[in-house]
């Protein structure tokens, strides 16, 4: 079976309700996706570090009971779990506070087996950040070099604002090594002070990467590619959404459901897809993104995630 393999940080949510909070959870942006594609029955594999503390071993517990492999989890001795302080609003999308542990510079890691059309899933600032670049660069190129597909969430917080001129060397490296390229209107706002999709994939993208989605909340979700490729593909009215937290992250995780299920390999990646592909792939992107929004927690319930698995015949 292809494997999924995810880099990125690991969090602990605390979630605010009209000043209450009402959820802690484990979380992060890589990590989300993650969980809900081990909840789907995907031979799963995640790589971060987390905080040699209670909460700590939780997390690593917590993957390991959705079906990841938490093998290359580091909990070093002097490190502490991270927060993350998110405030629903009224119409149930969250403003964020965070307090972070920063990663180790030392942070290693042992290299799971790759082989050629695995996917690899990298994204956040713990993608970019520069305490942690020589390592992240090296696995990317390594996963690169064995042929995975990569794929690179950007989720740029406006927290790293300030820290954009520092960190474009390392966005541009990511989106050199990326088969697809996904972010929000958002994240292209901050990185870019623009968020068209045409003008962004024309002229901060495509150069690097030819497959670009562009998601914008309850707006179209806009697509480009090589061959001339593009489509805004609508996004369906969700009358249950409980919280927005983790949409992003799921929406990722029904892409790469959707390129296992459908059988898009590296050769179909490398040939440009066609406009059945992506139909298919961003409906699965679309259906996790909606079961998410349904719970105050940041996966796909348990539920959905076996319907999932039996599709997969697994």
């Amino acid at each position: 079976m292809r494997k999924v393999i995810g880099i990125g940080e690991t969090t602990f949510d605390i979630i605010f309700k009209d000043g209450q909070p009402v959820s802690a959870v484990p979380g992060g942006s890589a990590f989300n996706a993650i969980i809900s594609l081990g909840r789907s029955g995907v031979n799963t594999t995640f790589i971060s570090e987390a905080g040699n503390d209670r909460i700590g071993s939780y997390v690593v517990d917590f993957l390991r009971d959705n079906g990841v492999n938490a093998e290359n989890v580091n909990m070093y001795s002097d490190s502490k779990s991270s927060l993350s302080l998110a405030f629903l609003d009224d119409n149930n999308n969250a403003d964020y506070i965070f307090y972070k542990s920063q990663p180790h510079d030392r942070f290693d890691f042992a290299y799971p087996e790759i082989n050629r059309d695995d996917i690899v899933l990298f994204s956040s600032f713990f993608a970019l950040n520069p305490a942690v670049r020589p390592q992240m660069s090296a696995f990317l190129e390594y996963a690169h070099k064995q042929g995975a597909i990569l794929y690179y969430d950007v989720n740029y917080r406006a927290s790293h604002r300030d820290e954009v001129m520092k960190i474009t060397p390392n966005l541009i490296e990511n989106l050199e090594f990326s088969d697809i390229v996904r972010g929000s209107n958002e994240d292209f706002e901050i990185l870019y002070k623009q968020n068209d999709a045409d003008k962004l994939y024309h002229s901060k993208i495509s150069f690097y990467c030819k497959k670009f989605i562009c998601t914008d909340g309850a707006n179209p979700i806009e697509v480009r590619a090589e061959n001339g490729f593009g489509k805004a593909y609508d996004v369906p009215k969700n009358d249950r959404v409980v919280s927005t937290i983790g949409a992003g992250d799921n929406f990722n995780a029904g892409l790469i459901y959707g390129l296992l299920k459908y059988g898009i390999r590296r050769s179909d990646i490398e040939r440009g897809l066609s406009a059945d592909q992506w139909d298919n792939i961003i409906r699965c992107a679309q259906e996790y993104s909606a079961d998410c929004c349904k719970s105050i927690f940041n996966y796909v319930s348990h539920e959905f995630g076996a319907r999932k698995r039996a599709e997969l015949g697994v």
